[in-house]
């Protein structure tokens, strides 16, 4: 099905689009992070990636729900992802640990929702995805355990897991675009 065709539903369309916007919005904050390794950009990064990741579940939550649009889900969903962020300021991992339950719950969603529409093409997608976000976690986690290697001294940890990130955002938007697909096709059908 091709984006903006007929056969899409202006609610689907509206969560594909937020999404793509997220991304959109999250280059720029995530880029001037790495050039200027400065607090205020490390913190805006903080402050946009659990919204993002919310918004996973809300997509996923869309798709599950026969494609019924919920906005007070959604706005919801996203008050207690910016909320969240309040773990960081009672305790010095709290971002860790709220990014944790995002990603833990936004996983869950996806892998719930693959099960419901999915099929060989969506399962790579979502293989994929998981992969990517584990690149993202586990090269930030470890990005002062490999600096000991040359190969992470010139380009570090951190660095490579923003690739991933990037990877991840990618392979989740055409998971969720092909699980979302499947979803209106089979509405459709009944």
């Amino acid at each position: 099905m091709k984006k903006n065709s007929s056969e899409e539903t202006k609610e689907s369309r509206y969560v594909r689009q937020v999404f793509a916007l997220m991304a959109i919005f999250y280059a720029p904050v995530q880029w001037t992070r790495l050039a200027t390794m400065r607090r205020a950009p490390a913190v805006l990064d903080q402050w946009v990636t659990l919204p993002i990741f919310a918004w996973v579940s809300v997509w996923c939550s869309f798709i599950e729900g026969g494609a019924s649009w919920r906005p007070w889900f959604a706005l919801t969903t996203q008050l207690g992802s910016v909320l969240s962020y309040g773990l960081a300021l009672v305790h010095a991992r709290g971002f860790e640990v709220a990014l944790g339950g995002h990603i833990v719950y936004a996983v869950h969603k996806g892998v719930r929702v693959h099960r419901l529409y999915g099929d060989h093409l969506s399962q790579r997608h979502l293989v994929l995805a998981l992969v990517s976000c584990g690149g993202f976690v586990g090269l930030k986690l470890l990005d002062h355990w490999l600096a000991r290697y040359a190969l992470f001294q010139c380009v570090t940890g951190h660095f490579w897991s923003k690739v991933c990130d990037v990877l991840q955002f990618h392979f989740s938007f055409c998971l969720l675009t092909c699980l979302s697909e499947r979803a209106q096709a089979r509405q459709k059908a009944r």
